[in-house]
């Protein structure tokens, strides 16, 4: 096992520690803030959680891990949150089950709030008078960048709640997104070499990013963008959802069980195609990205192109080229847009891209000791990983060698397609 600091090290903030920390709180409050406390409360299915949950176990993170070890004289909260908005640390203790966090109608949304506001109080407090001790400052990093990834977890699940409302409502008035003209797609190729994969630097990473090791990666090519809602329509309209020569035998039978025949959040209207957003229901734009597949979805439109899914090592060996820019959370449009310019485009944010890439331990990996160890070792096994990003994601948690990840058959997250092909 390793120790703490040597698989979360303590990032070099250009802003105080306590000013960050403060920022990224307040943005998961403003996140919020335009939903009412019925849709707080409610849980859409198994797999999202209420938004009032994601506010308190954010919070049960800091006074767990943090203040119960750092403040004299601690004492939590609430005596019932330890096991409330405990998530999955069994290190901790108990649980309250994942698919009726909807069920916790108590305590209230204003409690929860209050909750906040005292963990916050007495996490300034400790860092004004301990600050400069590095394992709490590398543990408040690490509660920064989990607040950041249940940032992305509200907006995926409000969406996935306000959708399944007969009234189709809006989040809240985003804005405008229409697609620009695109090029067709090209293909950027990559000669064959040995290459380093995982994270090198001197600031925060997840453990899942380490070690680095070396891989020797055949000659590939990457498609220049994301493929977008019209490519994708040809795929719906040549009857890809109808041919099982597309899919793999476990997508196929994932397919016929749930009758689909379209990506999530899309319905048809007469002869036309729309799609629900986080702004509401809007016809279906041709040329943005296509977004909320599945791996076996995006899977099987690849295997249709004659072209394939890049490899995560292939992905990072390409988005080390990129500068990281591109259309993130922080922009607050919560939609991806359509690519401009030249070379490699929407290598970061827009959508989280697909890589065949099962997700599993690099060589020589070791979880951290401790109860910290579960936060992503234990979840690999039967899940793919994403890379890049999306619209949801703030720009300040996403590097190259960030690793996502969801089983074959999520699409709830804003996933897209990039495709790969292998050159000879």
């Amino acid at each position: 096992m390793n120790n703490l600091e040597e698989l979360f090290p303590a990032r070099v903030l250009e802003e105080e520690l306590s000013r960050r920390y403060a920022r990224v709180r307040a943005r998961t409050v403003q996140l919020a803030a335009p939903l009412s406390e019925e849709d707080c409360c409610v849980q859409s299915m198994p797999d999202a959680s209420p938004v009032k949950w994601h506010l308190a176990h954010t919070t049960w993170f800091f006074e767990t891990f943090v203040l119960k070890h750092y403040q004299q004289n601690f004492k939590p909260f609430h005596d019932a949150f330890g096991v409330m908005f405990n998530s999955y640390y069994n290190g901790i203790g108990g649980q309250h089950p994942r698919p009726q966090r909807g069920m916790l109608t108590r305590p209230r949304l204003a409690e929860i709030h209050a909750y906040r506001r005292d963990v916050d109080q007495r996490m300034q407090e400790l860092l004004q008078v301990r600050g400069d001790d590095a394992e709490l400052r590398t543990l408040v990093v690490l509660g920064i960048n989990h607040e950041q990834q249940h940032q992305e977890l509200i907006l995926t699940d409000v969406k996935h709640l306000l959708s399944l409302n007969p009234l189709l409502p809006s989040y809240y008035a985003v804005q405008s997104r229409h697609s620009t003209a695109i090029d067709a797609i090209k293909w950027i190729d990559f000669d064959e070499g040995m290459v380093e994969i995982g994270y090198g630097g001197n600031g925060f990473c997840f453990d899942n990013e380490t070690p680095r090791y070396r891989q020797y990666l055949q000659p590939y090519g990457l498609a220049s963008r994301l493929v977008t809602n019209g490519e994708y329509m040809e795929f719906v309209e040549e009857r890809g959802y109808k041919n099982p020569e597309y899919w793999l035998s476990e997508g196929w039978d994932w397919l016929q069980a749930h009758r689909l025949s379209a990506p999530l959040y899309w319905r048809k209207n007469g002869d036309d195609w729309q799609e629900f957003t986080i702004g509401g229901l809007v016809r279906l734009d041709p040329g943005l990205p296509v977004v909320h597949v599945a791996f076996f979805e995006a899977d099987a439109y690849a295997r249709w192109r004659h072209a394939r899914l890049p490899t995560e090592a292939e992905w990072e060996r390409a988005a080390i080229t990129c500068k990281l820019q591109g259309n993130f959370g922080d922009d607050n449009i919560f939609h991806p847009l359509s690519a401009s310019g030249r070379g490699l485009l929407q290598m970061f944010g827009d959508a989280w891209e697909w890589t065949q890439s099962s997700y599993s331990p690099y060589p020589g990996f070791r979880p951290v000791a401790g109860a910290l160890g579960e936060y992503n070792g234990k979840f690999m096994v039967n899940q793919y990983v994403l890379r890049g990003g999306s619209c949801i994601t703030p720009r300040d948690h996403i590097r190259s060698t960030y690793r996502n990840y969801f089983p074959a058959h999520a699409r709830w997250q804003f996933s897209g397609i990039r495709l790969a092909r292998d050159v000879v």
